[in-house]
């Protein structure tokens, strides 16, 4: 039991952080007229990812994973297909890939990842791939039809970068993930112009924005700990 807390533990802010994401899901979903009930589900799910990601804890990114699954269907749903290859195709990989490497590294006995230090080559490559993942997901979005195709571009580039940084361990992912909560509120916020269902995943990404901005915030609080205890 104590060692199932040192996992699932949360300080005061984080589990006032928490019920306050997941009351503004509750209340859109039900002022929703079309009361999109999987809608609400990816969002207390994402909200919850975030909040266990933000702490370093391995459980995060096996929420992230199951997210990624949900966000991809509804994502088809609406024919953003940017979102849908970028998460089923991409984002649930990376989640897998991250629950590896976040397994092979924890943190002494805390419940939590060791937080590094990328270095200048690992920007680079990592970089590198961007521009051509970018590149590639314009004509392949473009030849899909995809709606907002700009908008949906760049999402994916934030979402490329915000994954490798997650993999690597690094806090500004939060930053590039914040950037892509933003582009998000701006897609959803498009589409909800033709059907208010949508309006929840509006606020599900606002939320998410305060998660990841919180989630900077707590990993350079890690790092600076862990480097001080080594």
């Amino acid at each position: 039991m104590g060692k199932l807390k040192k996992y699932l533990s949360l300080t005061p802010f984080e589990i006032c952080l928490w019920v306050f994401s997941v009351t503004v899901s509750v209340v859109s979903y039900i002022l929703s007229p079309e009361n999109g009930l999987l809608n609400f589900i990816a969002s207390v799910i994402g909200v919850t990812a975030i909040l266990f990601i933000a702490k370093g804890r391995l459980l995060g990114q096996i929420l992230s994973a199951v997210f990624s699954l949900l966000y991809g269907f509804i994502s088809l749903k609406y024919a953003y297909y940017g979102e849908l290859i970028t998460y089923m195709g991409m984002t649930f990989p990376m989640a897998v890939l991250s629950i590896i490497s976040w397994a092979k590294n924890p943190y002494k006995d805390t419940g939590e990842v060791t937080v590094a230090r990328v270095s200048r080559r690992g920007l680079f490559i990592l970089g590198a791939l961007a521009v051509l993942v970018t590149a590639g997901f314009y004509f392949i979005l473009s030849a899909l039809d995809t709606r907002n195709l700009i908008v949906s571009t760049v999402s994916v580039t934030t979402s490329f970068v915000a994954c490798g940084l997650t993999f690597l361990r690094s806090p500004y992912y939060a930053l590039w993930y914040s950037a892509n909560d933003v582009i998000l509120i701006v897609l959803w916020g498009l589409a909800a112009i033709n059907d208010s269902s949508y309006i929840i995943m509006v606020i599900c990404f606002g939320a998410f924005l305060a998660n990841d901005l919180y989630a900077f915030f707590n990993w350079r609080r890690m790092r600076k700990r862990q480097k001080e205890e080594e």
